[in-house]
């Protein structure tokens, strides 16, 4: 019997209270294992002379994500196909309505033109992407590889874009070593991991428990647990008047929520895309698009953006309480 069938055979609320304590450390791992994460793949970037931009869209996008990409694969391998498409879906709805709405109402966020001409309009293609592959009832491999194959393509891009640019990395604290910034990098992968096993199983047992589906719990608790690298990433770059961390961050995260992590989880196990999850998934479309929007209208993010897209966030909230 493993650790988590002994408390399932303890008295439910023992139980209950043990999931929600091991939930919190397994979201405070995530959280603290994402930024020693982040903080050593950043130190060999700037030792590498990476550009600033590119840092955000891939470097500290991916470490970001790496909550994710450990629940939703997880969660594919154990058959929780509702807590694997949920998380990636939910947290890139959470993302930009959440984390971008904070951010842009700490201080107004101005978007590079490249940002908006192609990075956002490849997050958007990638959603739809999804969409349309899951129109058939399954994400398969046939659909990993083709999720792969775009995540490839933008790597290439955004590699030929590195090479083309002269500007200095500009540090975001105090530089490491590169031995230092290896060992943080591997050190927090190894906590992001642990954390995103613990974080699943509890919020798992919880759903099952307390009688919410699985897919609330993956759109919005799981969703938020594995999002808080962005959260913190993104809000502490807007304060620090850091645009292009705070944004690129997103907008890299988001892309790698789908081409990469659902495309890997699909070739290990094809995961089921049930019709409820094409409307969160509009709604995701819908977010990304209102993010275009509100850069085309007001040329930047400002507070009015923020607060439009926290608004919007709490309508589909309560839109998942209803359904």
């Amino acid at each position: 019997m493993n650790f988590y069938g002994f408390i399932s055979n303890l008295s439910q609320p023992t139980a209950t209270i043990i999931n929600v304590l091991l939930l919190a450390l397994g979201f405070t791992m995530l959280a603290k294992g994402a930024d020693w994460f982040v903080e050593g793949a950043s130190g060999i970037a700037v030792k590498l002379k990476i550009p600033q931009i590119i840092i955000g869209l891939t470097i500290v996008a991916m470490g970001t994500s790496a909550p994710e990409a450990a629940v939703s694969i997880s969660s594919a391998l154990k058959g929780n196909a509702d807590i694997a498409i949920g998380n990636v879906v939910g947290s890139n709805i959470l993302n930009i309505l959440i984390i971008l709405g904070i951010s842009a109402i700490i201080t107004p966020l101005i978007i590079a033109r490249s940002t908006q001409i192609i990075d956002i309009p490849v997050m958007i293609s990638a959603t739809v992407l999804l969409l349309l592959l899951g129109l058939d009832g399954s994400i398969g491999i046939l659909d990993g590889i083709i999720f792969l194959a775009a995540f490839i393509s933008y790597m290439i891009y955004l590699f030929l874009v590195a090479r083309k640019k002269i500007e200095q990395p500009v540090s975001t604290g105090g530089e490491m070593s590169l031995v230092k910034s290896i060992v943080f990098t591997i050190i927090g992968l190894s906590v992001i991991i642990i954390g995103s096993n613990i974080s699943i199983e509890s919020a798992t047992f919880l759903a099952l428990k307390m009688g919410v589906s699985e897919r609330f719990i993956g759109l919005t608790v799981v969703a938020l647990g594995t999002s808080l690298p962005e959260l913190f990433t993104s809000v502490t770059a807007a304060y620090k008047k850091n645009a292009d961390i705070a944004i690129g961050n997103i907008v890299g995260s988001n892309i790698f929520n789908i081409l990469f992590i659902l495309g890997i989880t699909s070739l290990l196990h094809t995961v089921p895309f049930v019709n409820k999850f094409r409307i969160d998934t509009i709604i995701a479309v819908g977010s990304a698009l209102l993010l275009l929007l509100c850069c085309i209208i007001f040329k930047k993010l400002n507070r009015i953006s923020g607060i439009i897209m926290l608004l919007s966030y709490v309508s589909y909230f309560i839109y998942l309480l209803y359904k």
